[in-house]
């Protein structure tokens, strides 16, 4: 990628995480932490990655994205909205009666959306299904999944990656989101995961570990996994992020895994993010 390239996808991922403010405020409840954590490799992921149409969302030969880890909806409307799959200004009606955008991702309601999930463990195995699906077809079709590091603690997740070894998934990228919180605090002392490159490397991955807020390891993780294609091994990339990023107050503080800012709070969010977009564009203008 250029310079320029980068940084339009740092003031994209910037409007992500407003988005993600904005829902999130709106509802009143939710999950910013996570969802935060996750705007850029979604925001890599949709704007240079993925074949998708937002005219034809249901297009049979696009690409999938499961977000396994549901409760960080905010995450995947903000992008999809900045994608242009619907109106941005649909996203502070998150949660709200009579809103398409529910609580976790609804595959019925919300256009864009491949999967519905919420309950841990089983999107990553509907990816799976997905990604066999495609290649039975050979169909040409990729299939990605997010994540998260505590989620991983379901069994389920652990026979879905044993599922996707086994039938030599090389079209499958299942990513880990490794903010190394979840909702009862960090990670590694709730449940160790560790060390999880080795463990997926033991269940047949190609394992990838990159800084997952960064556009340009982004960039080399995803070409690692177009050199995967044809291997028989599926990929894993473990993002190490850090959660709330972007929202100073939010960054690496468990309890913002599952609240929402109030309108102070809110205020400082978004005066922060426009401060940070404000220098992305003048960078980008020089």
């Amino acid at each position: 990628m250029t310079k320029a390239e980068v940084l339009q996808l740092k003031m994209t991922a910037t409007r992500v995480r407003m988005g993600i403010i904005e829902a999130t405020h709106g509802a009143k409840c939710g999950h910013p932490g996570g969802s935060l954590s996750a705007a850029d490799v979604l925001t890599y992921l949709y704007f240079k990655v993925m074949n998708v149409d937002t005219e034809n969302p249901k297009d049979p030969l696009r690409d999938r994205f499961v977000l396994s880890k549901g409760h960080c909806a905010p995450a995947l409307y903000a992008t999809l909205a900045e994608r242009g799959f619907f109106p941005v200004r649909d996203l502070p009606t998150l949660r709200h009666d009579g809103s398409y955008l529910e609580g976790h991702p609804n595959m019925n309601t919300v256009p864009g959306v491949d999967m519905s999930t919420g309950s841990l463990g089983q999107g990553v195995s509907t990816a799976c299904g997905m990604a066999l699906a495609a290649k039975m077809q050979n169909s040409g079709v990729n299939v990605f999944t997010l994540l998260g590091d505590g989620e991983i603690e379901e069994g389920q997740c652990w026979e879905a990656f044993m599922f996707a070894s086994h039938y030599k998934l090389d079209n499958l990228c299942i990513m880990v989101d490794v903010n190394g919180l979840q909702i009862d605090g960090p990670t590694s002392k709730i449940m160790s995961s560790e060390p999880l490159d080795q463990k997926m490397d033991a269940f047949g991955f190609n394992t990838i570990v990159c800084n997952g807020n960064s556009m340009a390891e982004l960039e080399q993780a995803f070409v690692l996994f177009d050199r995967a294609h044809g291997s028989g091994k599926p990929t894993c990339f473990l993002l190490h992020t850090t959660k709330g990023l972007g929202v100073s107050y939010m960054e690496n503080v468990v309890d913002w895994h599952g609240k929402a800012p109030n309108d102070d709070e809110y205020t400082q969010a978004m005066a922060e993010l426009h401060e940070a977009y404000d220098l992305l564009e003048k960078e980008a203008q020089r």
